[in-house]
């Protein structure tokens, strides 16, 4: 039986000749993302400037969630969360912070007993101050931090310092414009979104990883070929694989926007730009950024050493 290919075999597109254009727009690009952050800043959720959490229980059968939203939405109470949880009944509603402290707090929670007290049972009721979201914004960033400092630790170990350099510049790169299309779109940002970069962190990667790996095989193999056509033949022989787990992967997330509701849809899209941006980060910033590295074909770079006795 004949194999698909999605990539002719004998395919030989030329992907390093565009890295005098992909370096100038990954720079600029950054660029924006950084002053992005820093004009716009980022739509913060209730998980980081706080607010009220109130669990419901529907005495139905099952809660209507988009009833809740409308009607809430109605009450004049800003930013508005609603999300099933557990079991059909069960619905969790985030109201953001109200001026006015505690008492403006305790109102909130009057006015949502006013609305669905009739056919809602009020399971728990917890109101998350700034001291605890500022936590939680020192504890994700912690989170984020710490992650990246492992990964790179792992590839310093695993490849020579140009290919773990080439790594950590091309992981940097999607992060810095990860924060940059939040701050350009203002798509929410909360715990969610810190789940997101770390998928897009780790698919990044991921996909650096695999063509490494075939740019150090090839090394071993070739030691005459010039090294920019040795990138391509290494990008040519990876593209299969990047093709279909990029479009799989994409085609899975747009379902999942499209339909897998209001509380998913941020990180959906969050992760429809990682996963476009890691794919091009590893094929026109980690490959040909070991050219400008000072990597060549036959000075050692990728050929396995004898251990050391």
């Amino acid at each position: 039986m004949k194999l698909l290919r999605i990539v002719p075999d004998n395919t030989k597109f030329g992907f390093m000749r565009f890295r005098r254009v992909s370096f100038p727009f990954s720079a600029l690009a950054s660029i924006v993302a950084v002053v992005a952050f820093l004009a716009l800043g980022m739509n913060v959720g209730i998980d980081f400037k706080g607010g009220t959490v109130v669990e419901l229980q529907s005495k139905a059968e099952r809660a209507d969630i988009a009833r809740i939203r409308a009607t809430a939405g109605t009450l004049d109470l800003g930013d508005v969360e609603v999300q099933e949880f557990g079991g059909p009944r069960d619905v969790l509603l985030r109201i953001g912070l109200q001026p006015g402290g505690d008492r403006a707090q305790a109102e909130v929670v009057a006015r949502l007993r006013q609305v669905f007290a009739a056919d809602y049972e009020f399971r728990k009721v917890e109101v998350v101050g700034p001291r605890v979201s500022q936590e939680l914004v020192q504890n994700g960033t912690i989170g984020v931090l710490l992650a990246i400092l492992v990964i790179l630790v792992y590839l310093w170990f695993r490849y020579e310092w140009q290919f773990a350099v080439g790594a950590v510049i091309a992981t940097m790169h999607d992060l810095v414009l990860t924060v940059g299309f939040y701050a350009l779109t203002q798509l929410q940002f909360d715990q969610t979104s810190i789940a997101a970069i770390l998928t897009i962190i780790g698919y990044s990667l991921n996909d650096t990883v695999v063509v490494y790996d075939r740019v150090r095989e090839l090394l071993r193999k070739y030691k005459k070929l010039p090294m920019s056509d040795l990138l391509d033949l290494a990008m040519n022989s990876t593209l299969t694989r990047t093709v279909i787990t990029a479009v799989t992967t994409i085609l899975a997330l747009i379902v999942l926007a499209i339909f897998g509701g209001e509380v998913i849809r941020g990180f959906c899209l969050a992760m429809l730009f990682g996963v476009l941006i890691g794919t091009y980060s590893s094929i026109f910033i980690a490959a040909p950024i070991l050219i400008y590295l000072g990597v060549k074909v036959g000075d050692g770079v990728g050929v396995a050493q004898p251990a050391k006795a």
